[in-house]
């Protein structure tokens, strides 16, 4: 089956005629000169070629060979080496870097482009450079002016890649348990510290890619306290400046489900000379900088991963010919072609909707991550940062559970062959499944969403952004309209029912984490709505190409709404 093959125009219609990307950057001093519609298509073009003619044909080797462990060093896979080289050389993980720290200082949305196609392409390659821009916010806004020195610009360009080093063998999620030890170098000249523990779940953690990696590790300080805030964060790379190795160790690499492009590296730390990042104790801060940024693209590897299944599908589909479709147009005695079997159909019109609406809310997410690093005016800072802080999550959640769920329908477009390795939809479920687990699992971003950013104010956040929503949708329209209603009803139920009843006297403690769930999946199916409006509203948007995947959402994917929302209604009155 043919490698995925990134669309430009269908991510153009999005990014600048949807969301009209250019008025928003265009405010922006620092990225004004680039807000050029024009050097944005000439930009999408070429990420695309280079994603499609060497990044996609790799896929496959990458999951049948696999990366390689020897003795503590990783081979990866064929060809993987030269395509990373080419890679950071033509300067595409700098797009959005900083032009003092080497890169292009390009706008954020259009680096979100890029590795929602390098996902779909080529999801185990990916994973390599998929940390560096979190890396590089990490160490530019807490690592000291001697660290930055030495490891900034190295890792703005990609010549150098990084790893973020959490997890360990005896907690996943609960960072608060981890036990790396970091203890002061006597007499070390750089004021350095020995860092002894593992690691486990390290993404790149040892490979052939680039010459250096940068690793950043959680650990305690001799007197830290228990729990999160005894962490702090320490910079330690695989090779030091005079070319000596560190005590860094790989152990082995993990045979997984899928993925297998990517080594997934149990690191071993044996007194690792390492400098801190930051102020003690405040690791997890410096820290979330990489953890955001990883949500982020986790959610576009979703998005990105369910096009590439629906370009598989949906190819296959026009190609096969199945039984007679209601209304077929075969000759008799012929079959029809399975795009004309309403099943099918349906399925692939669901996933369009899913990918479209998932395009519109990932872009917008990026271009507010712009707004708050650039604006002048703190207010409009304000709401870009409610905009990222509420739908961040819901964005990594629902359309990495949408990209298995997805792709895993998808493959029944093809039947029996969906089963076979042959026509590739089958890597893509397995590769897929991951992402609903890592970066915080979806669960955990339920509970973020709910607990976090929702309840403690009372809901007066998710408030400001529902009527901001509401006010962004153009008047004098029928579906703007509904729309506009169905955001008041959600915004009903949250103040009406949800609070009040999660925030009596007496409630139980474990209520919200009950409701949590359903209450992410109902504002993704309010944000992919208010996506859908406004993409119908957009000047040509009435082509079969949006309104087949508009109806689509209408018809099989809305209808979840009502679902989510009768059944926190059914827990709080059984509470």
């Amino acid at each position: 089956m043919n490698a995925f093959q990134p669309n430009a125009a269908d991510t153009g219609f999005i990014l600048l005629d949807v969301l009209r990307a250019p008025e928003t950057l265009a405010a922006l001093p620092a990225l004004a000169d680039n807000a050029d519609p024009d050097l944005i298509r000439q930009v999408a073009e070429e990420a695309g070629k280079f994603v499609g003619e060497v990044v996609a044909p790799l896929n496959r080797d990458g999951d049948e060979i696999g990366a390689q462990w020897k003795a503590g060093a990783v081979t990866m896979p064929p060809g993987f080496r030269d395509a990373y080289q080419a890679f950071w050389q033509a300067g595409w993980p700098a797009l959005s870097s900083a032009p003092e720290d080497g890169g292009q200082g390009l706008p954020a949305a259009l680096e979100a482009m890029l590795y929602e196609w390098l996902s779909a392409a080529n999801h185990g390659w990916t994973m390599a450079p998929g940390l560096l821009h979190g890396a590089y916010e990490c160490i530019k806004h807490h690592a000291s002016d001697a660290l930055k020195a030495q490891f900034l610009a190295k890792v703005a360009t990609g010549e150098w890649l990084a790893t973020m080093c959490l997890t360990e063998p005896h907690a996943g999620s609960d960072l608060g348990l981890c036990r790396t030890k970091a203890v002061p170098l006597a007499n070390d000249p750089e004021g350095r510290y020995a860092l002894s523990g593992t690691k486990i779940f390290i993404s790149g953690g040892e490979h052939d890619l680039t010459d250096n990696i940068v690793h950043l590790v959680l650990a305690r300080l001799p007197d830290a306290p228990p729990g999160p805030k005894g962490l702090s964060l320490f910079l330690v790379p695989k090779f030091y400046a005079d070319g000596t190795r560190s005590a860094v160790v790989c152990e082995r690499i993990e045979e997984k489900m899928g993925l297998h492009g990517s080594p997934t590296c149990v690191m071993r730390f044996d007194e690792a000379a390492a400098w801190i990042v930051g102020e003690p104790g405040k690791g997890l801060n410096a820290m979330f900088v990489m953890m955001n940024a990883a949500r982020l693209h986790v959610g576009l590897q979703g998005v990105g991963l369910l096009e590439a299944a629906w370009q598989k599908a949906d190819a296959y589909s026009k190609e096969r010919r199945q039984m007679r479709a209601p209304g077929g147009a075969a000759k008799a005695g012929e079959a029809d072609l399975i795009e004309q079997h309403p099943a099918m159909r349906r399925i692939l019109d669901a996933q369009r909707a899913w990918i479209d609406a998932g395009r519109v809310i990932a872009y917008r997410t990026a271009l507010e991550l712009d707004v708050i690093k650039h604006h002048s005016d703190p207010a409009r800072q304000a709401r870009a940062n409610r905009w990222c802080t509420l739908v961040t999550p819901v964005l990594k959640a629902a359309w990495t559970d949408q990209a298995f769920h997805g792709a895993s329908a998808c493959l029944q477009v093809f039947g029996g062959h969906g089963f076979v390795r042959e026509w590739g939809i089958e890597q893509i479920v397995r590769d897929s499944r991951v992402a609903m687990i890592y970066e915080g699992t979806n669960e955990i971003q339920a509970i973020d969403l709910l607990l976090r950013k929702t309840l403690p104010d009372g809901g007066g956040a998710l408030q400001a952004l529902l009527k901001d929503l509401s006010a962004e949708l153009p008047d004098g329209d029928a579906n703007s309209a509904r729309v506009r209603g169905e955001i008041d009803r959600f915004a009903h139920f949250v103040r009406e029912q949800l609070v009040p009843a999660t925030q009596a006297d007496g409630a139980a403690a474990d209520l919200p984490h009950w409701l949590a769930d359903d209450f992410l999946r109902a504002t993704a199916m309010l944000l992919m709505a208010w996506g859908w409006a406004r993409i119908a509203a957009t000047p040509g948007a009435d082509t079969p190409r949006w309104q087949t995947a508009h109806q689509g959402f209408w018809r099989w994917v809305w209808p979840e709404f009502d679902m989510r929302l009768s059944m926190m209604a059914q827990t709080l009155a059984s509470a």
